[in-house]
C-alpha cells in the first residue's frame, strides 16, 4: 500500500476505554479497556485495512494498547496531547469529549502524516520506565529534604530520616538496573561510551540522553536542539524584534541535562568552559550562556553519535 493510501485511526484513550475513529471511511468505535476489548478493536482495524495508529500520551494508558496493535501489524505513533489540542482550535472545534478527540487524532495524523516518529524500541521502553521511576524518586527526596528545612516533632524528623534512607537504597538498586539495561543492550551500550567520553557527562545523564532522546544522531543540528527545548525562538513581527525565548522540548530531559552542563561548563570540560567564558566576556547573562552552552553541547553529542566517533577536544574546541 502506498503511503498516501495508508489508512490512519485516531484512538482517544482513557483508563477504562478507548475511542477509534478511522475519518477516511466515516467510521468509529469505542472498545473497553480489557484484553477482549484490545482484541475487537484490533481486529476491527485490520478489516479495514488500516495501517497507522496515532494516539495521545495518556499517562502510561497507552501503552497497552501500543502493544496489542505492533503486535497486530499496525504502525504506531505517540503524539503530544498539548498539539493535537492547539489543532484543534485553530480548526476552530471547540467542543471536547472522547469522541470528537478520537477524530481530531486522527485528522491531526493525516494532516502531519510526513513525522512519523521513532521505530518501537522495547528496550529503550523498559530504560524510559526505569528513568522516569528513578526521576520520581528523586521528586519524593526533594521533598522530604524540603520539609526537613522547617522545625518538626522528632517523631517526623526520624520518620522523614527513614523514607530518606529507603529512597536513597531504592535509588541505588534503580541506576543499577538502568546500568544493567544500557550494558545489555548494544546499540545502548556503544551510545553510552560515545557520550561518557566528553568531559562532564557520566552514567545518570548518559541514561537520561538515551531513553529521552532517541533521535540523537539521525537529525540535524537544527533539530536537535528544538528536541531538548534549547533553541531560541523568534518573536519579530514587522520592524519590532523581540527577545529570543527557549520553549517547547523535552522538560525532563532538559531539566536532568542542566546541571551536567552546568558542572561542564563551570569545571570540567575546558572546550565548553571556553565557551562559556567568552560568552560572559561578551556582556551574556550567566543563565542566557548556559543555555548558549546546552545547545552547543547538544549538537556535538548528536555530531558525535551520528559519526559514531568519540569526544576530540581539538575538533570542537573552535567550533
Amino acid at each position: 500500500m502506498a503511503q498516501d493510501d495508508l489508512i490512519v485511526v485516531g484512538i482517544d484513550v482513557a483508563k477504562d476505554k478507548v475511542d477509534a475513529c478511522i475519518r477516511s471511511l466515516s467510521l468509529r468505535q469505542t472498545s473497553p479497556s480489557t484484553e477482549r476489548g484490545r482484541h475487537e478493536l484490533t481486529a476491527w482495524l485490520c478489516r479495514h485495512r488500516v495501517g497507522k495508529a496515532v494516539m495521545e500520551a495518556s499517562g502510561g494508558y497507552e501503552r497497552g494498547w501500543a502493544r496489542a496493535l505492533r503486535e497486530a501489524g499496525i504502525e504506531v505513533r505517540i503524539v503530544d496531547p498539548k498539539r493535537v489540542r492547539s489543532f484543534a482550535k485553530s480548526a476552530g472545534r471547540l467542543a471536547k469529549n472522547d469522541t470528537i478527540d478520537a477524530e481530531m487524532i486522527a485528522w491531526f495524523a493525516e494532516t502531519f502524516c510526513e513525522a512519523p516518529g521513532q521505530p518501537h524500541d522495547a528496550a529503550r521502553e523498559e530504560l524510559q520506565k526505569l528513568v522516569r521511576a528513578r526521576q520520581g524518586l528523586l521528586e519524593i527526596q526533594t521533598k522530604i529534604q524540603n520539609r526537613d528545612e522547617h522545625a518538626a516533632p522528632m517523631p517526623v524528623q526520624k520518620m522523614h530520616a527513614r523514607l530518606l534512607k529507603k529512597v536513597v537504597s531504592e535509588l541505588v538498586k534503580l541506576e543499577a538496573a538502568i546500568a544493567a539495561v544500557i550494558k545489555a543492550t548494544p546499540h545502548f551500550a556503544e551510545t553510552a561510551q560515545i557520550i561518557e567520553s566528553v568531559p562532564g557527562l557520566a552514567g545518570t545523564t548518559v541514561a537520561n540522553l538515551i531513553a529521552g532522546m532517541p533521535e540523537l544522531g539521525q537529525v540535524s543540528n537544527k533539530i536537535a536542539p528544538a528536541l531538548l527545548g534549547a533553541a531560541p525562538y523568534d518573536d519579530d513581527s514587522g520592524r519590532r524584534r523581540g527577545e529570543r525565548h527557549i520553549k517547547g522540548g523535552r522538560r525532563k530531559v532538559r531539566n536532568a541535562f542542566f546541571m551536567p552542563c552546568l558542572g561542564a561548563a563551570t569545571q570540567h570540560n575546558p572546550v565548553l568552559k571556553a565557551f562559556y567564558q567568552r560568552l560572559l566576556a561578551k556582556g551574556k547573562e550567566k543563565k542566557v550562556a548556559l543555555i548558549a552552552c546546552m545547545r552547543k553541547l547538544i549538537v556535538i553529542l548528536n555530531t558525535m553519535i551520528a559519526r559514531r566517533e568519540k569526544w576530540d577536544a581539538s575538533r570542537y574546541a573552535l567550533s
